[in-house]
C-alpha cells in the first residue's frame, strides 16, 4: 500500500487514484442528476402540483440535499472517516432509488428522504479525498478538480438525458411497458448508484491512508458505539427530512437555522488555529457567500427552466430531434465534459507563464459568463412563434456560455476549499461549500416560484414573455455581482495569504 507521500509525489498531470474517484463519482452523479432532472417535471405532470408549489418543493428538496453535506462532512471528520461515510451514503441512495422505483407516486417523499441523507454522506467526502491526493500548494490541484468535475458531468450528461426521456416516453417507449416508465427511470438511478459503490469498494485500496477513520485511537467498543450511533441517528433523521421537504414552511425554518449554526461552529473551531490560518478561513467564507448567488441563478435549470423547456421550446437542435427537457438537463454537462480538461490544462499553462488569473478573478468571470447566458435565454423571445414556442438551438447556446462560468467557479471552488482550510477541517469546509449551494438551491426555488406565480393564468406566449423577462433580470444581477467580486479581489488576495 502506498504512503500518503508516495501518492502525492505522482508524476504527470493527474494521480492514478483520481481516475478511480472519477468513475465512482461519475456513476453517483448519473443517479443524482437523473433524479434531479425528473423532480420538477414529475411533480407537475404526475403528482398534480402547480408550478409555484413544484418550484418550492424542488428548491426545498435540493436545499436539503446540499445542506446535509455539511452534516455528512462533520461526521466524516469526527467519527466515520471519508470512506465509511461515502459507503453509508451510497447505500442510503440506493435504498431511496429502489423505493421510488417500486411506486414513485406513493413513495415519492420517502425515496427523496433517503436520497437526501445519502447524498449528504457521499458528496463532500469524495471531493475531500480528491483534495488529499495533492500536496499543499501543488499547482496541479485545479487541473485535478477540473478533471474530477468532468466525471461529475459525464454522469450528469447521461443520467440527465436518459432518466427524464424514459419517464416522458421520449426514449425506449417500445421497450418500456406503458405505465411503468417512471418506475424504470427511477430504477435506473438505483442501478448506476450500485455500480458507483462497487467501483469505490474495489479501488479504495489504492488510496493509502486517505479517508480512514479519525478515531482509530479509541477503544474498539467505544469506536463501534460512535459509529453505530451515527448510522442510527442518520436513519432517525429521514422521517424528519420527509416532513420538512413535503411542508416547505419547515424548510424555511431549517434554512434560517443551519447556516448561522454552521458559521458559529466554524468560528468556534477557529480558536484552535493561528491568525494566518483564520484569515484563510474568512476568505473561504466569502467564497461561500458569493457562490450562493451563483447557484440561485444557475439552478433555475431544475426548476423554472425545466417548465420553460417543456412548454416553450422546439424539439430540434441542428436538425436533430431531441427532447427539450433532456437537453435542458444535459447540455451543460456535455459542454463541461468537452471543455473541463482543456480549461484545466490551460490553467497549468498560464501558471507556468505567470499569467493565470487568481481564484477571485475566476469567480468574478464565472458570474459574467452566467450573465451572458441568461441574456441569451432572454433573447430566445425574439425567435418565438405566436404560440410562445422558441428556438431550442439558441437556448442551448445559452448553456454553452454558462458552462464556462460554471467551470470558472465550481471546480475551482472545491479546490480552494481544500487549500484554505486546515486538514482537520477540510471535510467541514467542503460541507459548508455545499451548504452554500443549499442556500443557492433554496433561493432558486423561491425565484422560480416568483416567476411561475407571475405567469399564472397566462397564455403560453405570455408565459414565455414573463419567463424570459425574469431571466433578463437574473442576467443583470449576475453581471453586477461579477464586477463586484473582481473589484474586491485585492482584499481577498490578502486574506488568502499566498493561496492561488
Amino acid at each position: 500500500m502506498q504512503t500518503l507521500e508516495e501518492i502525492q509525489n505522482f508524476k504527470g498531470k493527474y494521480p492514478k487514484q483520481l481516475w478511480y474517484l472519477f468513475f465512482s463519482e461519475m456513476w453517483e452523479r448519473f443517479s443524482f442528476y437523473g433524479m434531479r432532472g425528473m423532480l420538477a417535471f414529475f411533480m407537475v405532470h404526475q403528482l398534480g402540483f402547480d408550478e409555484v408549489k413544484a418550484n418550492l418543493q424542488y428548491g426545498a428538496s435540493q436545499a436539503f440535499v446540499y445542506a446535509f453535506t455539511f452534516i455528512g462532512g462533520f461526521f466524516a471528520d469526527q467519527i466515520l472517516g471519508y470512506r465509511r461515510s461515502l459507503f453509508w451514503g451510497g447505500l442510503l441512495m440506493i435504498i431511496g432509488s429502489v423505493v421510488l422505483a417500486i411506486d414513485p407516486k406513493q413513495f415519492f417523499f420517502i425515496g427523496i428522504g433517503f436520497n437526501i441523507i445519502g447524498t449528504g454522506f457521499f458528496k463532500p467526502n469524495i471531493s475531500s479525498m480528491v483534495g488529499r491526493l495533492y500536496k499543499d500548494g501543488d499547482p496541479r490541484t485545479d487541473a485535478g478538480f477540473s478533471l474530477f468535475y468532468a466525471g461529475v458531468n459525464l454522469g450528469a450528461l447521461i443520467g440527465g438525458y436518459l432518466c427524464i426521456a424514459i419517464g416522458k416516453r421520449a426514449l425506449f417507449a417500445s421497450s418500456v411497458p406503458e405505465g411503468l416508465e417512471w418506475n424504470v427511470a427511477f430504477g435506473l438511478a438505483s442501478i448506476v448508484m450500485f455500480v458507483s459503490l462497487i467501483t469505490f469498494i474495489y479501488t479504495q485500496k489504492s488510496l493509502g491512508s486517505i479517508g480512514n477513520s479519525p478515531i482509530t485511537h479509541l477503544e474498539p467498543k467505544k469506536k463501534i458505539l460512535y459509529e453505530v450511533l451515527t448510522y442510527a441517528g442518520s436513519l432517525a433523521l429521514i422521517p424528519v427530512v420527509i416532513t420538512m421537504v413535503s411542508k416547505t414552511e419547515y424548510t424555511d425554518w431549517f434554512m434560517y437555522i443551519i447556516g448561522p449554526v454552521s458559521v458559529i461552529y466554524l468560528v468556534f473551531e477557529m480558536r484552535n488555529y493561528s491568525w494566518n490560518e483564520n484569515k484563510k478561513l474568512i476568505a473561504a467564507l466569502l467564497f461561500m457567500f458569493f457562490s450562493i448567488f451563483f447557484w440561485a441563478f444557475f439552478e433555475q435549470s431544475g426548476g423554472s427552466l425545466s417548465y420553460f423547456a417543456a412548454d416553450n421550446l422546439h424539439s430540434s437542435v441542428l436538425g436533430m430531434e431531441l427532447d427539450s427537457n433532456s437537453v435542458n438537463n444535459s447540455a451543460n454537462s456535455l459542454f463541461v465534459i468537452l471543455f473541463a480538461a482543456p480549461l484545466g490544462i490551460l490553467w497549468i499553462w498560464m501558471n507556468k507563464k505567470k499569467i493565470e488569473p487568481n481564484t477571485i478573478v475566476k469567480f468574478g468571470l464565472g458570474f459574467i459568463f452566467l450573465a451572458i447566458g441568461f441574456y441569451i435565454f432572454y433573447y430566445t423571445r425574439f425567435f418565438s412563434n405566436e404560440n410562445g414556442v422558441t428556438s431550442l438551438g439558441v437556448f442551448t447556446f445559452g448553456w454553452f456560455i454558462i458552462t464556462f462560468g460554471e467551470l470558472c467557479l465550481s471546480p475551482i471552488g472545491m479546490s480552494v476549499m481544500t487549500k484554505l482550510s486546515p486538514t482537520k477541517l477540510q471535510a467541514v469546509a467542503m460541507g459548508m461549500w455545499f451548504l452554500a449551494s443549499a442556500y443557492g438551491q433554496y433561493f432558486a426555488g423561491l425565484l422560480g416560484a416568483n416567476i411561475a406565480e407571475a405567469s399564472e393564468n397566462s397564455t403560453n406566449y405570455e408565459k414565455m414573455m414573463v419567463y424570459t423577462e425574469g431571466y433578463k433580470q437574473l442576467g443583470l444581477y449576475s453581471l453586477v455581482i461579477g464586477v463586484a467580486v473582481i473589484a474586491i479581489s485585492p482584499v481577498m488576495k490578502k486574506l488568502m495569504g499566498g493561496v492561488k
